[in-house]
């Protein structure tokens, strides 16, 4: 191809991305969705910009979290802690008490020690994806939604949403797992110079609320004219995704202890490893790979351990059926545990699994009480 037209070639591609760029950013103005962390389109267009602090924040929590699960954590943690450094200044204990229940704990460790160097260095984050990825738990993804949404500097931003977009677009007949390259050049192809951070947001707003894994809702897509799922007839054929293992089970025992005044006795997980630093009821010695004791003989002090029924949990990697035994016993010291008041367990840094496990022993005991002072029944 002669350079003449490899430049007419270059332009035309260029021209169609912008074109396209245009449509997706005006339907996201008039379509957005109102989030807790966002600056709007029409608080940008008068000047607003949105805090690194809090998208920074809210990046961290949905990493493998969903929208509606986040909100009022995220909420929760801007009314605790309202900028980098009061997270900074705030005991890790109490950071992770506020993240029980949100999961994949590793990031609330991150959480912590990226404030902790934040603060450090002025309390100013870095305004490049070079500059963020040198900091705790922010990777390729983080460091480019921070970029675009936080500093409005253009920059890639793939999610499992713009996954799911960018492969029906394109009819992207590559396993998803084998495609991640070849998805992160058409976005970097897509992302128009001029309000990239709102492109950012308009890409994943789409994923979510037309673009779905299941039925999407094509005919109101804003680039439905240029979709090749779309004109082939068969947008849920993508992603091409190759089939799940079957993820192992793994088996253990976890062991509620009371006292008489309805004190639970618990203890601290090590810092490393799976929900690292959290906080446990005592089991057995499973593991991600290997099975733990299941019966009361393993109980690790001596009680009348009644069986009080089995929990199941998923983990990413494997999942977990624990059987559950409860017992009375007086509160004398036990040697690397504490006695966690009735009143003051739903506040613990408890992982899913251990509230799990609790409540099959004491129903209620891990819901936080109402303002009249009653439990409610959802937590």
């Amino acid at each position: 191809m002669a350079p003449a037209d490899q430049t007419r070639k270059a332009q035309t591609s260029r021209a169609k991305a912008d074109d396209t760029a245009s449509r997706l950013v005006a339907w996201y103005d008039a379509h957005h969705r109102e989030l807790p962390w966002r600056v709007t389109p029409r608080e940008h267009a008068r000047g607003v910009r949105p805090d690194p602090y809090r998208i920074w924040l809210s990046e961290v929590m949905l990493q493998q979290t969903t929208v509606e699960a986040v909100k009022s954590y995220f909420r929760a943690f801007v009314e605790k802690w309202p900028d980098v450094e009061a997270l900074a200044a705030a005991p890790t204990e109490d950071v992770m008490k506020a993240w029980a229940g949100l999961g994949y704990y590793s990031r609330a460790r991150n959480l912590k020690a990226c404030a902790d160097l934040v603060a450090a260095r002025g309390g100013r984050f870095p305004d490049t994806e070079t500059g963020l990825r040198e900091l705790p738990g922010i990777g390729a993804y983080t460091s480019a939604a921070i970029t675009a949404i936080a500093f409005d500097r253009p920059a890639a931003v793939v999610d499992g949403n713009v996954e799911r977009v960018i492969s029906r677009l394109f009819s992207i007949t590559t396993p998803l797992s084998e495609a991640k390259a070849e998805i992160r050049a058409q976005v970097e192809r897509m992302v128009p110079a001029t309000r990239p951070g709102d492109f950012a947001q308009a890409m994943m707003d789409l994923g979510a609320t037309i673009c779905m894994p299941r039925r999407p809702r094509c005919m109101l897509c804003p680039l439905r004219e240029d979709c090749s799922a779309v004109i082939a007839g068969d947008p849920e054929n993508f992603p091409v995704r190759l089939p799940k293992a079957n993820k192992p089970l793994r088996r253990g025992a976890a062991f509620v202890a009371t006292r008489e005044d309805g004190a639970i006795l618990l203890r601290k997980r090590p810092e490393k490893g799976l929900l690292g630093g959290m906080t446990e009821v005592p089991t057995t010695a499973w593991t991600a790979r290997v099975d733990g004791a299941t019966t009361q003989a393993a109980a690790p002090f001596p009680g009348a351990w009644r069986h009080a029924g089995s929990i199941t949990h998923v983990f990413t990697h494997f999942a977990l059926a624990l059987e559950v035994f409860h017992a009375h016993i007086k509160g004398g010291a036990v040697a690397g545990h504490f006695w966690s008041p009735a009143s003051e367990i739903s506040g613990e840094a408890l992982p899913t699994v251990m509230k799990k496990a609790i409540e099959a022993a004491i129903p209620g005991a891990t819901k936080k009480p109402s303002p009249s002072g009653t439990k409610r029944l959802h937590d």
